[in-house]
């Protein structure tokens, strides 16, 4: 099991080497793929996975993703790389407020219309499906996109994702005696919570210091390490949220499409919270 979740963690990182470097439409096909799988996972859970909603829930995914693209393009003065040309104009600033009362409408047509089929639960899970999994992990095409400092800030999201899950497990093992939550994760301790934490933002204050010496960068090491501690302590908030609902409904893994790890909410449920987290710190500092 150990090899197999070390060649499976391997290769996810050299699949978010690819991507993330390559940015653009790579890394925005890829993230927009993760998200529909995951937003499958999780509609499975439901029960709605192959259904109405779940096929609603999809769709509106892909327009919030083509909306995000065409606005980042039009943002950055780059229309002619869109894929909707120079229609932006029109919709830039209220765009996400119109795609999110259409999902509403269409989810609440879908559970009318077809009443009793669906319960309000499950109209209730295909909406935030959509915002926790799709528009969550948009941010690091987000972040990705920043000016100046993308290429290199949108590392913080894994620094404090995998990097504080594996320092808090290592912390956890060797130090951990009182539980964090004892119901819903036994395993985990406070320990391992301020091992995790710090150790993310020690990753932060190296990260900052690699890259302004081998990346010609201009990175603050307190706000790198800063950041990273704040996205570390998020990030095990998103990791127990997602074990939460797992518990809820009697689940082990959301998925199997990664061995060792489970399906793509087990592997970056931690990710889905700290991308927003990251993209927004980084607004307000830069």
């Amino acid at each position: 099991m150990f090899k197999t979740r070390l060649l499976s963690g391997i290769l996810l990182v050299i699949i978010a080497l690819a991507t993330i470097i390559s940015g653009g439409k790579i890394l925005f096909a890829t993230l927009l793929i993760i998200s529909l799988i995951g937003m499958s996972e999780l509609y499975k859970v439901f029960q709605i996975h192959n259904k109405a909603l779940g096929i609603c829930g999809y769709i509106f995914a892909v327009v919030y993703y083509v909306y995000l693209y065409e606005m980042i393009a039009y943002e950055a003065g780059t229309m002619g790389t869109g894929l909707l040309g120079g229609a932006m104009e029109t919709i830039s600033g209220v765009g996400v407020a119109i795609i999110f009362m259409a999902l509403v409408i269409a989810m609440m047509a879908i559970y009318v219309f077809t009443f009793p089929k669906f319960q309000v639960e499950q109209v209730m899970a295909a909406f935030f499906g959509v915002f926790y999994v799709a528009v969550m992990l948009s941010y690091i095409f987000q972040t990705r996109a920043l000016a100046d400092h993308g290429n290199f800030s949108v590392w913080l999201v894994f620094l404090c994702s995998w990097g504080c899950d594996t320092c808090a497990y290592c912390v956890g093992v060797l130090f951990g005696k009182h539980k964090m939550a004892p119901v819903l994760s036994p395993k985990k301790s406070i320990e391992g919570a301020v091992g995790g934490v710090a150790g993310a933002a020690l990753l932060g204050a190296l990260y900052a210091l690699a890259i302004n010496h081998w990346g010609g960068a201009s990175a603050s090491i307190p706000v790198y390490a800063g950041i990273c501690a704040v996205g570390g302590l998020i990030s095990m908030v998103g990791d127990l949220a997602a074990s939460a609902i797992k518990r809820n409904h009697a689940v082990k893994d959301y998925g199997k499409l990664i061995p060792g790890h489970g399906g793509i909410l087990d592997r970056f449920d931690s990710v889905i919270f700290v991308a927003p987290i990251i993209y927004y710190l980084l607004v307000l500092v830069y």
